[in-house]
This record gives structure tokens, sequence and C-alpha cells, in this order.
């Protein structure tokens, strides 16, 4: 029996992966780490081997932060519109990652920028996902004062997918910087309404909210544990779940 066969099944059949730009820097203080790209893209394909459909969407903070450079003095709708572009920069690096391991992948920009890649329709976003392609989602919303976080809530509802995991640096969501506190205590499971009142940083309130009132699980986890992706999908619980008792994915 082969190794395949005796793997767990799939507990989702579509995902929305979100990926801080930060994750892509690996050790380096800014820009695209390669090795990341490559661990990103062998984990992403352990989903497809699994027949999981995935879709990306990727932060910009690596290359350019928004809001950072609004608060030196930059009009903060313009400084939000070049951290849309840096989202761009980093989609085609994970999907030229991807096409080189042979995963076929489109970019769907909410900017239109037909050279590079397609816009942002939604029937052909899930009709892409509907024959095994991976797709990024680049760009944000499309609009200033919103984060990637919110367009991944937003992109993982209009997709229809079943959970949306967050990728981060550390192994789940903590009552404060477990980096910097080592008494840090770490929640396995948490309420939207929790996240909200604790002032968790999980996502921003804007994404927390979409998600709570729309029913999306939100799962956080550490994107450098190899084969962490595969085998929460598997249903292992790992990291930390944040969800309504009424909503639970499994």
């Amino acid at each position: 029996m082969s190794q395949a066969s005796q793997a767990p099944a799939p507990r989702f059949k579509r995902i929305l992966l979100k990926l801080s730009g930060e994750a892509l820097m690996g050790t380096a203080g800014f820009g695209i780490d390669p090795a990341v790209l490559e661990s990103i893209s062998a984990d992403i394909a352990e989903l497809r081997a699994l027949g999981v459909e995935v879709a990306v969407v990727i932060g910009g903070g690596n290359i350019f932060r928004g809001l950072a450079a609004s608060a030196h003095g930059m009009d903060r709708a313009s400084a939000d519109y070049m951290g849309m572009l840096a989202t761009v920069m980093n989609s085609l690096a994970l999907q030229d990652a991807l096409e080189r391991g042979g995963i076929t992948t489109r970019v769907q920009s909410a900017i239109a920028m037909q050279e590079l890649c397609e816009p942002y329709i939604r029937r052909r976003a899930m009709r892409h996902l509907e024959k095994g392609r991976v797709v990024i989602f680049a760009a944000g919303t499309g609009n200033p004062y919103f984060t990637t976080d919110t367009a991944a809530s937003l992109r993982a509802m209009e997709i229809h997918a079943e959970v949306l995991m967050k990728a981060t640096k550390v192994d789940g969501v903590y009552d404060k910087d477990p980096v910097k506190h080592s008494d840090a205590k770490k929640f396995h499971r948490l309420s939207y309404l929790e996240v909200l009142q604790r002032n968790l940083k999980v996502m921003d309130s804007t994404a927390i909210s979409l998600c709570r009132d729309n029913k999306l699980a939100i799962i956080v986890f550490d994107l450098h544990t190899r084969g962490n992706i595969r085998r929460i999908v598997q249903g292992e619980s790992i990291g930390t779940l944040v969800t309504d008792e009424e909503n639970r994915p499994w």
C-alpha cells in the first residue's frame, strides 16, 4: 500500500492560506528569501497531492508597509497603494516557485495590470480552483485603508473556503509576545469575541468581524515548521483555532 493511500483524508476541500510578507524574508531583514519560497511551495504541493483546493493571500510588509509609511507623513491612500504593489511582487515570486515545482498557478490582482496577472474575477477564480490550480490573490481588496488580513477574509468567503489558515512566526495565539515574555500563555481555542475583547493580534478587527459574521473558522499556526499545513488539513490540532462553538470545523 502506498504512503498516499495510508494518509488521513483531508478535513477540508478548499482552504485560503494567509501569508504575511514578513514570512517571506526568512532570516533576512528585507525582501524575499528563495529558500522560504521553496518551503512554502513544497507545503502547498503536499496539499494539492491530497486533492485540496488552495487559494493564497500574501502581505507586502517585507517590501513596503503602507501604515508605517503614513505614520511618517506619507498620504495614507498613496502609501496603501504602494503596499498593494508590494503584494503583487510577492505573489509573482510565489507563483514562480510553485510553477517550478510543477503546480499550475494563477495570480489575480484587485488592481488591473494585465501584462502581469489576471484581474480578480470571482467566478474565474473558483473555476481555476475546481481545475486544481492554485490561485494567489494580489493587491489586497484594491482599496486603501483595508489590510491584507481583511482581503484574506473577504476572498475566503467569496470563494467559499472552509477555513482561513493564518501563517505566523509563532505556534499560535498568545496573551502576550512569547518572544519577549517567557510566561506568555498560549490559547488553543478562542472565540471571535474573545479575540476582539482581549485585543489579541490575530488579525485586524475588521477581518475578525467578517469571519465572525460569516462563520468562517480561523486557524493560526507556525509556518516555519514543515508539514504543519498538511497536518492541520488532515485533522491534527495544531496552533490556535478561532471560531464559535456552533461553528467548529471538526
